[in-house]
């Protein structure tokens, strides 16, 4: 299938390791040139030169911290510098600490709506400008399961990435008339350096062994096993296409059936 993307260009957040190196590497597959950016720069740098001797397209890394307003200035500059547009845009960050509501002071609270929120919305603003010109686009946020079931012990991500997909929601309707779409994709239980960590921490917390936590995650998803990030980079490669024209506004899972409601 032709995804009709050859030549557009990517800016993807958060895309050093992943389910954002994931995508990356996916939509370089179908010849999308890439802006990448993360904060981590060796791990940027790393990313970014494997995409570059394994797809034939033009790769440009920035690091940049995306919760913060000159991190967010600095990738979009340099994406339009380079390129003088972007036109497909995937939101992502790492996740903020897990924990319970009273663990949480203001400060925790304001550095995890930078990071989930503030991101997304100010990425959004920097290219949602020409896109409307060019009357093409594609937005995609990274949110999580969690949004629609959410999970025990992610106070701060539950609420936040929620945010974000009523942000994408009210998004979607605004600009469906200049052919702009704007979706969220909510990974389930991925084999990703935050799930590992994720489950030191349940560890730490449980007496269990982090392989005890990785197994009782496996067994809660009907189809047995974690995904791997390839598995979700292929429904954002879609999601980006022009063969997915017609899709906006929608939260679309990639969990092996964690989500058990019926819609």
């Amino acid at each position: 299938m032709d995804l009709g993307i050859r030549g557009k260009i990517a800016l993807v957040a958060a895309s050093s390791k992943g389910l954002g190196r994931a995508v990356a590497e996916e939509l370089a597959a179908e010849g999308a040139n890439l802006v990448m950016c993360a904060r981590g720069e060796d791990a940027l740098r790393q990313a970014a030169d494997s995409i570059r001797n394994h797809s034939n397209v033009t790769v440009v890394e920035v690091a940049a911290d995306v919760s913060q307003q000159s991190g967010l200035d600095r990738v979009a500059k340099t994406a339009l510098d380079k390129f003088g547009r972007v036109e497909i845009l995937v939101t992502n960050s790492g996740g903020p600490p897990s924990g319970a509501f009273e663990s949480f002071g203001p400060e925790a609270w304001e550095s995890a709506t930078r990071l989930l929120l503030t991101s997304a919305v100010g990425l959004a603003r920097a290219v949602l400008p020409g896109m409307k010109e060019r009357r093409w686009g594609r937005i995609l946020n990274i949110t999580s399961i969690a949004v629609k079931q959410p999970i025990d012990g992610l106070m701060l991500s539950n609420s936040l990435r929620a945010a974000v997909t009523g942000f994408a929601r009210t998004l979607a309707t605004e600009v469906a008339r200049y052919n702009i779409t704007v979706n969220n994709i909510m990974p389930g239980f991925t084999r990703t350096d935050r799930m590992e960590e994720l489950a030191r921490q349940t560890s730490e917390k449980t007496g269990a062994t982090v392989t005890d936590a990785m197994a009782k995650w496996e067994r809660e998803i009907p189809m047995g096993r974690l995904a791997e990030p390839r598995e979700f980079a292929a429904l954002a490669a879609f999601l980006a296409s022009e063969r997915a024209s017609y899709i906006t506004g929608s939260s679309i899972a990639v969990d092996g059936g964690w989500i058990r409601s019926i819609l």
